[in-house]
């Protein structure tokens, strides 16, 4: 009996969701964990940007906040900009210019939220329905406004055509007389065409645009329109500056309306300045905070408090499972972890993570796998971190040029040469492989700002190599990982020596 549960506890690990959109909106709201502050944050009606690295939980925040607005009686427009047009690829054509490429994502954007406001006004909510949907007749009238460029050709034609039948005819009868019959003809025809050629482009109206969402916007008062845009960081890097202009004008000076964007840091652009002024969103001061899942899930100085948090993230998505496999009632959330756990598999795992929630799940679900109907232990851990590192994160580098020689550096001498996991980098001016493979969750940025004691001017980020790149170096498996080094005079990476 003990071995059976033992497997459906494996079994239930096994069958946690990978992401957050392929499950239902009542199982996100069952499993959601909040992260330090974070939950608390986001609820703010201040416009946030929401910064995180792939799998940290972005999507589920915005779909848990998604579903505590409609609670309240607000309406949230939830949109997924991976899914924005339908062009086949026009957003990426470089052969048009990024003013028509951006033109066009504005117009499928701004298409996108409408039809979903369309669908919140046919559902009868509480508010005026005729001035929200004469409010979304303008919007639409201001985003589609379309002009055609091109040449003008004018064409004139004239013709003229005169027609004479005439004749004399003259008859006597027995009363005497003449008949006389005389006929004249005349048209004439003209006529003017114009023929202009060119391409059709859209224009998106900003005043009127603007005009037409406050409207909607003080038709659903007393609730408030939340605006909460996912994957911000799929849009072509020189479009982001062309839709956060367009949020900047026409929806972030709206009353009654806040926006959410969730972002990878690096991958986001924002701002461009242009002239004497600038195009898009000014972080800071058009938005006003930014939010890191990052730092709230990197728990380097609180090791119980990632035990916690990632014990609670496990429990939350097998305990609905669990529910449908065992007849007897479910266990709670400590003899869930000590049914499923040896002694040190979970700080191992949780240490493995790397503070990425998707990959806490992905590492679980391989190391249930390997521990079959027994409990998980640091072997499993440390076997399912390197299959999960050679399946899916080493692949990912063959997208990233050059990334792949420099982590090759970086383990020489971090691991080969200092027999350490972690080391010191500048925080400005490095180069954008750094952020490829940060990207792809092979180095994790543990501490910020960490000041140099010998020049104080100087601030360095602390990295690690990613857990099951280290693992999957070792011969030895008995060997612990090192612990989490950043001193200066061991830290400290040269990347230009390391270049030569």
């Amino acid at each position: 009996m003990a071995q059976a549960i033992q497997m459906h506890l494996n079994q239930a690990l096994m069958r946690i969701p990978r992401r957050a959109e392929s499950a239902d909106r009542s199982t996100l709201a069952a499993t959601y964990v909040t992260a330090g502050s974070f939950s608390a944050m986001i609820n703010s009606a201040d416009h946030q940007i929401l910064f995180g690295r792939r799998g940290t939980g972005k999507t589920h925040g915005l779909l848990h906040l998604d579903d505590l607005i409609e609670q309240t009686g607000d309406i949230a427009i939830y949109l997924d900009l991976r899914t924005i047009g339908s062009t086949g690829g026009l957003y990426a054509n470089e052969a048009l210019s990024p003013a028509q490429r951006g033109t066009q994502l504005l117009v499928d954007t701004l298409e996108a939220v409408h039809d979903q406001l369309v669908t919140a006004a046919l559902e009868g909510k509480n508010f005026d329905q005729d001035r929200v949907m004469h409010g979304l007749d303008d919007w639409a009238a201001a985003a589609t406004e379309v002009e055609v460029v091109g040449e003008t050709e004018q064409e004139q034609t004239h013709s003229d055509a005169d027609e004479h039948a005439g004749g004399f005819e003259a008859s006597l009868g027995r009363m005497g007389g003449v008949k006389a019959n005389l006929q004249h003809k005349a048209s004439s025809t003209a006529s003017n065409r114009r023929k202009r050629t060119g391409v059709e482009q859209h224009r998106v109206m900003f005043g009127p645009l603007s005009r037409a969402i406050q409207t909607v916007a003080d038709a659903i008062r007393p609730a408030r329109l939340w605006l909460l845009l996912d994957e911000w960081s799929s849009v072509p890097l020189d479009l982001q500056p062309f839709l956060a202009d367009l949020l900047r004008r026409s929806v972030l000076p709206i009353r009654g309306i806040t926006v959410k964007i969730a972002a990878i840091e690096h991958r986001a652009r924002f701002f461009v300045p242009v002239h004497e002024d600038y195009l898009g969103i000014e972080v800071g001061s058009d938005a006003a905070s930014t939010v890191s899942l990052d730092d709230a899930l990197v728990f380097d100085q609180s090791r119980q408090q990632a035990q916690a948090f990632f014990r609670q993230l496990f429990y939350n998505h097998v305990r609905p499972v669990l529910a449908t496999m065992l007849r007897a009632a479910t266990p709670d959330i400590d003899d869930f972890a000590e049914g499923t756990f040896q002694d040190g598999a979970l700080p191992e795992l949780v240490r493995a993570a790397e503070g990425v929630p998707r990959d806490a799940i992905n590492i679980a679900a391989l190391a249930a796998q390997h521990a079959h109907t027994g409990k998980i232990n640091v072997s499993h851990v440390r076997r399912a971190a390197k299959d999960w590192y050679l399946r899916d994160k080493k692949i990912a580098l063959s997208r990233y040029e050059g990334a792949d020689r420099l982590l090759t550096s970086l383990v020489d001498e971090v691991v080969g040469r200092r027999r350490s996991r972690t080391f010191l980098l500048p925080a400005v001016d490095r180069p954008a492989t750094i952020d490829a493979l940060c990207d792809a969750r092979l180095l994790h940025v543990l501490r910020r700002g960490v000041v140099d004691p010998r020049h104080p001017g100087r601030q360095y980020d602390g990295f690690a190599i990613d857990y099951g790149c280290y693992v999957a170096l070792l011969t030895d498996d008995t060997k612990n990982v090192p612990a989490d080094d950043f001193r200066f005079d061991k830290a400290v990476v040269d990347l230009a020596r390391l270049a030569d």
